[in-house]
C-alpha cells in the first residue's frame, strides 16, 4: 500500500479560548477527492488553512508525502491579486514561458474573452477575481490541490466550467463547499467534522446523504450567485 500524500496526527487549533479544531486524524491517498463538511464554526477552513501551511497547529502535525506539490485556494486569494496589472499581465508573470495565444485561450475558458484581458484587476468584480485566481491555478496545476468554496461568487456557467475542469484534474483534491452539484459530482470521500470528532466516510457526497439520512450542513443547489 503506497504512503498517504496527507496524514495528520492528533491535530489542534485554538482562537483564543475557542477550539476550533481537536485530535483531527485523517488520510488523504493519491488521487483522492475528499469534501470536508460539518456545521458553521466546526472548523473546516482552519483545517485547510494548517494543510496548506497558511497556519500552525497549536497541537499535534500536518504530514505531506514526498513529491506534493501543493495549490491553496481561499477567500483571500483574490485580494493578492495586482490591482495595477491586467488579467493578461497576470497571467504571463505566472506563466513566462507560455505563448500568447495559450493564455488568450486559458483567458477566454474563464471567462475573458477577447479585449477583457486588458481589465485592470483592481476593476474586476469578486467572481472575475475568482475566476481569475482559478485560471492562474488551472493552468498547470499542482498535484494537489486544497480548495476553500472555489464556486462562490461563480455564476452557472464558470461553475459548470469548474466542475469539467476538475473532473478531468488526475491529482488529489481537499476541499470545502456547500454546492451540493459541485460535491456530487466530484468527491469519492467525505470528512464530516462534528462535536464527536471527525468521522470519515469511504464514498463520495452522494453516498454521504444515503449513509447519513440528511444532507450536510448549509448545503445548497447548485445556482447562480
Amino acid at each position: 500500500m503506497s504512503a498517504p500524500l496527507l496524514s495528520t496526527h492528533r491535530l489542534e487549533a485554538h482562537y483564543g479560548d475557542f477550539q476550533a479544531l481537536f485530535g483531527i486524524d485523517f488520510e488523504v491517498g493519491a488521487g483522492e477527492v475528499v469534501a470536508i463538511i460539518g456545521a458553521n464554526g466546526a472548523g473546516k477552513s482552519t483545517l485547510l488553512k494548517l494543510v496548506a501551511g497558511a497556519a500552525e497547529p497549536d497541537a499535534g502535525s500536518v504530514t505531506l508525502g514526498a513529491g506534493v506539490v501543493l495549490g491553496y485556494f481561499a477567500q483571500h486569494s483574490m485580494e493578492l491579486l495586482d490591482g495595477d496589472q491586467t488579467v493578461y499581465q497576470t497571467l504571463e508573470a505566472a506563466f513566462p514561458a507560455a505563448s500568447v495565444g495559450s493564455l488568450r485561450t486559458l483567458a477566454g475558458c474563464f471567462g475573458f474573452p477577447g479585449d477583457d484581458i486588458e481589465k485592470r484587476c483592481r476593476l474586476l468584480s469578486g467572481g472575475e477575481k475568482v475566476r481569475l485566481v482559478l485560471a492562474r491555478m488551472l493552468y498547470d496545476p499542482p498535484n494537489f490541490l486544497v480548495l476553500d468554496e472555489p464556486t462562490n461568487h461563480l455564476d452557472l456557467e464558470t461553475k459548470e466550467m469548474l466542475i469539467r475542469a476538475l473532473a478531468d484534474y488526475e491529482g488529489t483534491l481537499l476541499l470545502v463547499s456547500h454546492d451540493r452539484r459541485f460535491l456530487s459530482t466530484l468527491t469519492d470521500h467525505v470528512l464530516e467534522l462534528g462535536p464527536e470528532g471527525p468521522r470519515c466516510y469511504g464514498a463520495g457526497y452522494r453516498e454521504y446523504v444515503e449513509a447519513s439520512g440528511h444532507e450536510a450542513p448549509g448545503m445548497r443547489a447548485l445556482q447562480i450567485d
